[in-house]
């Protein structure tokens, strides 16, 4: 899922304004007049809710919820919620849960197996407006066992479904009585997580301050601000001029903090790639000839060293070279010749200008990039330049998720994914045909019946050494039938005041920023003595 993002002057008088807000009197904005307990993030984007119902904190980390269950710096699953790991029983079918003893809300309502049940249940209605359904597919019933036990049933054992239930827990007597779609629940929050949500100013920022409540007990840093900051350049001045405590930066613009002293640049290896969708609905993209040759003309090596700054890997597919699951064998390096003999074989024929033709047909088409991502232009256009030499025309254009969305269903978008956890988690909602346009899950429509079976079979196995071929036939599948051209995988980067102990980083997803990152562990960081 996209998240909102600002530009421009916009950016800069909106900043101004959130970082005059937040800084504390008569620090002059800078750093140093805040204290230990009160910390400032630029951010590059904003989600467009903060309801669990909708998707956000889906995955983990989010500062206002807690799951049942949540996830440490290895990304060992340990009990939030729950007071324990899940019991597990007949054949990995039935899931037990038992609440932790005396957990509220940030409201002061206590926390019961109700709200378990209510959440579920209204993330699998089919009214509620997510696309994260097919992700909880295995469960048939979610019911309470008294005030503290929650028992899940699925349809099938499902090997990976503990780390699922990370999805935050809503409290059945706030949102129980409004529409999850519309409702105030998703900008008005209430939780169990160590912080409250104290302003949201769309566009600009989101401050949150402790919850005096939190069962984890109430953390050091008190109050925080995520500061929205659509443009990266604008972000690195923000961060220099001593306005932001930290920032995500892409590398270029880290880089130029690493001899500053007083600030430490933290890098967290991520699930994160980039890769241009191929929609089957376009006359160009829909060859697989086209998008085969796209494949072996593209320099994955050139991008990691000139683009991301070494700050990453090749993309083979959307698995990262070092998970347990990646299939070696896909491995392939730039072969402009075969790429041209793929599109020679399939009748696409030099014309006058270099560009091939086929059928009266040219070899061209736009690739949509977000505007204000430096790193996703750099990408589209280092692309373009590939794809030239193999006589294909690739018209990098910008634009805003508003104005990508509706037009990504027969466009090529170079987009984000990649989810940690499980292979499952990054895998299924990405190419399975059953979600081929359900909002941006397969946003290219990807249709392989070889590819579905073998997601099916990873998802339903419960032998390791199954799930692994399963997901090794699919990535073989794609290297011949490929619906993205995979480009890299990205290190995510941040750079702050090196004014904390407690920080660390984690395997990330491509979803970073706003909840992962350094901060991903808030509650736990200490002032430096």
């Amino acid at each position: 899922m996209p998240t909102r993002r600002i530009r421009g002057a916009a950016v800069t008088a909106a900043l101004t304004a959130a970082v005059t807000a937040c800084s504390a009197p008569g620090s002059g904005g800078g750093h140093d007049g805040r204290s230990a307990g009160s910390v400032v993030i630029g951010v590059a984007s904003e989600p467009d809710t903060l309801s669990p119902l909708l998707g956000y904190g889906k995955d983990g980390n989010s500062k206002i919820f807690d799951g049942l269950l949540a996830r440490d710096a290895g990304l060992k699953l340990k009990p939030a919620l729950a007071a324990a790991l899940p019991e597990v029983t007949d054949g990995g079918r039935t899931y037990t849960y038992t609440l932790r003893d005396g957990v509220e809300f940030s409201d002061g309502e206590p926390l019961t197996a109700d709200d378990v049940v209510y959440t579920y249940r209204t993330a699998l209605d089919p009214k509620t407006n997510n696309t994260f359904k097919s992700e909880l597919n295995a469960v048939k019933e979610v019911r309470a066992s008294g005030e503290d036990k929650v028992v899940f049933t699925l349809k099938y054992p499902y090997a990976a479904f503990a780390a699922r239930t990370v999805l935050p827990i809503v409290p059945e007597h706030v949102a129980g009585d409004q529409d999850p779609n519309t409702g105030s629940f998703g900008t008005e929050p209430v939780g169990t997580g160590p912080y409250v949500l104290t302003d949201w100013s769309k566009g600009e920022k989101l401050t949150f301050k402790a919850n005096p409540r939190y069962w984890g007990g109430e953390p050091k840093v008190k109050t925080f601000t995520m500061a929205v900051i659509g443009d990266d350049n604008v972000r690195a001045t923000r961060l220099r001029s001593g306005d932001l405590d930290g920032a995500v930066l892409p590398p270029n613009l880290a880089a130029t903090f690493e001899n500053d002293e007083g600030r430490r640049t933290y890098r967290a290896r991520s699930y994160d790639f980039r890769a241009v969708t191929l929609p089957t609905a376009h006359e160009v993209t829909g060859d697989r000839a086209v998008r085969q040759a796209l494949d072996a003309a593209v320099d994955r090596e050139a991008m990691v060293d000139k683009i991301l700054d070494g700050a990453g890997r090749p993309a083979y597919g959307p698995l990262p070279v070092d998970d347990p699951a990646f299939s070696q064998n896909v491995r392939r390096a730039k072969d402009l010749g075969k790429a041209r003999k793929i599109l020679d074989a399939a009748g696409w024929k030099p014309g006058k200008d270099g560009v091939r033709v086929k059928d009266g047909r040219r070899a061209a088409f736009t690739l949509l990039y977000p505007s204000g991502d430096k790193v996703r232009q750099d990408h589209a256009l280092a692309y373009a330049s590939d794809a030239r030499k193999a006589g294909i025309d690739v018209t990098a254009e910008s634009g805003t998720w508003e104005v990508i969305e509706p037009r990504m269903k027969d466009t090529a978008v170079l987009a984000g994914f990649g989810s940690t956890g499980d292979p499952d988690f990054g895998l299924y909602t990405l190419l399975h045909s059953s979600l081929a346009g359900d909002g941006f899950n397969n946003m290219a429509r990807y249709d392989n019946p070889a590819v579905d079976r073998a997601l099916d079979n990873g998802r339903r196995g419960q032998d390791p050494a199954e799930r692994r071929a399963a997901y090794d036939k699919l990535q073989r599948a794609l290297v011949q039938d490929p619906g993205y051209t995979f480009l890299t995988h990205i290190d995510h980067l941040y750079v702050l005041a090196d004014r904390w102990e407690g920080l660390n980083t984690q395997l990330e997803p491509h979803e970073h920023g706003f909840a992962s990152g350094p901060w991903w562990n808030i509650e736990d960081w200490r002032p430096k003595k």
